[in-house]
């Protein structure tokens, strides 16, 4: 029989026949139902669970509710033990005190280089409440106590332990004063290194599972093109020889990033970090980031600039003023009692836990004030339709499309927006959404419809008070459009995935993605597969006889060539397409639609029935992009949109050629992946 999410081995020594008789009622549950609806049993078995105690130390606290125990470092905050399952200590106990369980914010000063790690070390400590059913602990520091030179931020972290729960919560209220000094902030987040000799397998999808390397096999390993991809050469497991690893093989968009972690195999035992809500990350739903990877490590990334670049970094100028509350987050534990039980049966607990935490937000307990609690929020509902005549007379359903409220900005402008709270959902099949639990703010509501192109922005902005519930009218979304759709390549659908994505070189693979063929471009290496596929002549797509999920490459990168050295240089390519028009409108205008689906250090030219590259081109994106997604196995950064006049007088009645030049040479990752591209006849009323 299994025990999953309650450590209850030996309660009977604490609360004798009472505990016996739970552990009966547990196990029949289980039993009866395969889980545990911990949702219930947390309100209406609480008492029956040992009280939660705290225990002061010289330097440090102790906080223990019979099914776990964690030690902070006083006034500090650093998590230096968890001790569950008959296990002293679930963090690496090899590392410093100050490197095990931590906040980290990584900052320089405005236009100073330099990069600065802050592991947000508390300088006083208060017990905000200690009762048998809860203890809130708040380690903080202010700016003014440090010294100038420090992180100009104010900074009160929380964690909170309550009755019965087989975890604990953390979360962090960041502020800024006015008149501040001016600071970049590039990454937010909390980390736990684990016990590396219990915890080797690894789970951040049903898919995405493995047994992983160690930090000694990556130190052994031969570095490849950058220092965060090793290839395993002596691996402990020789299964994972001639592997590559690489964090960024691991990284889930925010709105699929909801609970991840590692397994003990012995004791059964499981480490999880959920994030029940998204309301506190930046840059969207699909905003790509970090999980677990090598150490083994877990982490909650709140904020960062992975697969955006330094546009999403945290910029604080002429002494501006802000607070914001990250989390709470719940790092979940839970284990196996029995030998007949599957280990990956921690796997499914910890996401029916996840559903749990995340129908239970927002939370009733943090003590915060700045925590707004369920009964202060807003709720915003409505309809989106599109209306685009060239598809259809009549109005479109918008199903399963991302729609939300941020930051009052541009059209497209939450990806980028940084310092505020985002809260989005998607629309059902009849284009209807809720949104609830939304922060009182003003806001403009945003969205994006797959299958078309553009975002959607409300003229209106959206006020939320305390309570408010917000019914709109029917929303229509009118994506950019010209005219006819003459010939399209791709779908919109603000990713490269539909296209072609070769297999990786047999020695630079990821057996998880061998297996996982759905996420093959998480391979490493394939921006130079591009080369060994084109050596001599560059892509050639020809409109209705090509295909462009074979015949596209999902990414428009540089080729590879040796100089005399034997070393690799990179030079630009240019890529054709082909297509036949049976007659042209000269004195009109077509339209050329290109969305792009990521760019990095990359310069898009396109000419038109022009292949003399000294030419000026007919259209440039200049130097655009920073996401980087090429190297770090993303199919997509940030999304781009360009409508292009071509004029018809330059094209022809029979064979025409669009050459698209992706002229940033010097590096195998700048480049750009296409997201859609479709060439449009003249409007009716040309």
């Amino acid at each position: 029989m299994k025990k999953v999410g309650r450590n209850i081995r030996g309660w009977s020594s604490v609360v004798g026949l009472l505990g016996i008789l739970l552990q009966l009622f547990l196990l029949i549950e289980c039993a009866a139902t395969r889980r545990i609806t911990k949702k219930n049993s947390q309100s209406d078995l609480q008492s029956l669970y040992p009280p939660v105690q705290l225990h002061r130390l010289n330097n440090h606290v102790l906080v223990d509710n019979g099914l776990f125990n964690i030690t902070f470092s006083v006034p500090g905050g650093m998590i230096n033990a968890i001790q569950y399952n008959d296990i002293d200590n679930l963090l690496e106990n090899e590392n410093k005190l100050n490197n095990r369980g931590y906040w980290d914010i990584v900052w320089n000063k405005a236009e100073k280089p330099g990069i600065i790690y802050d592991k947000l070390e508390g300088t006083n400590f208060e017990v905000i409440v200690q009762d048998e059913n809860q203890v809130e602990l708040s380690f903080t520091r202010t700016w003014k106590s440090l010294n100038a030179s420090n992180l100009s931020m104010n900074v009160d972290k929380r964690f909170i332990i309550l009755r019965g729960n087989s975890g604990f919560y953390s979360y962090a209220i960041l502020e800024r004063l006015e008149g501040w000094p001016d600071i970049d902030v590039y990454q937010g987040r909390m980390a736990f290194k684990l016990n590396e000799k219990l915890f080797p397998y690894m789970a951040i999808s049903d898919e995405r599972q493995r047994i992983m390397p160690t930090a000694k096999d990556r130190e052994m390993g031969r570095e490849l093109d950058y220092p965060e991809a090793v290839l395993l050469t002596s691996p402990t497991n020789s299964f994972l020889k001639g592997e590559v690893d690489d964090k960024y093989q691991y990284s889930l968009e925010d709105k699929d990033n909801r609970v991840h972690g590692w397994i003990s195999p012995n004791p059964r035992t499981g480490f999880w970090m959920i994030t029940p809500s998204n309301e506190f990350r930046t840059g969207g739903p699909v905003k790509q980031d970090l999980t677990s990877h090598t150490g083994p490590i877990t982490l909650s990334m709140f904020f960062s600039t992975h697969y955006a670049g330094d546009i999403l970094a945290l910029r604080f100028r002429n002494g501006e003023p802000w607070k914001k509350v990250f989390g709470p987050v719940f790092i979940y534990l839970n284990s196996v009692s029995s030998d007949d039980e599957d280990i990956p049966t921690l796997w499914t607990d910890a996401k029916e836990q996840m559903l749990i935490e995340t129908e239970n937000w927002p939370y009733n307990f943090p003590l915060s004030q700045d925590f707004v609690a369920a009964d202060q929020r807003g709720t915003v509902s409505g309809r989106l339709l599109v209306s685009d005549s060239y598809v259809s007379k009549r109005l479109i359903t918008a199903n399963s499309s991302f729609i939300g409220l941020a930051v009052p900005g541009d059209v497209g402008s939450w990806q980028i927006e940084n310092k505020g709270y985002q809260f989005w959902t998607q629309t059902d099949n009849e284009g209807y959404f809720l949104i609830k639990n939304i922060i009182p703010g003003n806001y403009s509501l945003y969205a994006w419809v797959p299958g078309f192109i553009g975002d959607y922005k409300s003229k209106n902005y959206i006020n939320i008070t305390p309570g408010s519930r917000t019914r709109l009218q029917t929303l229509v979304y009118n994506p950019p459009r010209n005219g006819p759709t003459l010939w399209e390549i791709g779908i919109p659908d603000r990713t490269a995935a539909e296209f072609f994505i070769p297999n990786p070189q047999p020695r630079l693979q990821n057996q998880l993605y061998i297996e996982h063929y759905a996420e093959k471009f998480r391979q490493y290496g394939l921006w130079d597969r591009y080369t060994e596929l084109y050596p001599n002549d560059d892509l050639i797509y020809t409109v209705g006889s090509s295909n462009y999920q074979t015949d596209w490459f999902f990414a428009h990168v540089n080729r590879y060539t040796f100089n005399d050295e034997g070393n690799k240089t990179y030079i630009p390519t240019t890529w054709q397409i082909v297509f036949d028009l049976q007659e042209v409108e000269k004195s009109s205008n077509y339209t050329l639609q290109l969305a792009l689906a990521s760019t990095n250090e990359a310069e898009l030219q396109i000419r038109v029935n022009d292949h003399d590259a000294d030419h000026v081109p007919h259209f440039t994106t200049g130097l655009i992009g920073k996401d980087n997604a090429i190297a770090r196995h993303g199919i997509h950064g940030l999304y781009w949109l360009y409508s292009i006049d071509v004029p018809g007088s330059v094209l022809a009645t029979g064979n025409n050629v669009i050459f698209l030049k992706q002229s940033r040479g010097s590096s195998p990752w700048s480049g750009l992946m296409y997201d859609y591209i479709r060439l449009e006849g003249p409007s009716a009323n040309d």
